[in-house]
């Protein structure tokens, strides 16, 4: 058995409250994680061209006011 399905299969016998106190640890989980990659990829300038072009469009009139 893999980890991921001894995982599942953990996660499968927990108790309501369990579970929801599980999901509220993964969702700050998967945020910091989501978040450190984020800030990861900027810093490594992965990101550059997504702005320059988002940037453009703008200055081209391309963009509206939300």
């Amino acid at each position: 058995m893999s980890k991921v399905e001894a995982i599942e299969e953990q996660i499968e016998n927990l108790s309501a409250d369990e579970l929801a106190a599980f999901r509220r640890w993964y969702a700050a989980f998967d945020a910091e994680t989501w978040d450190r990659q984020l800030e990861a990829d900027v810093k490594a300038g992965k990101l550059d061209a997504f702005a320059e072009k988002a940037l453009r469009a703008h200055t081209a009139g391309q963009s509206k006011p939300l």
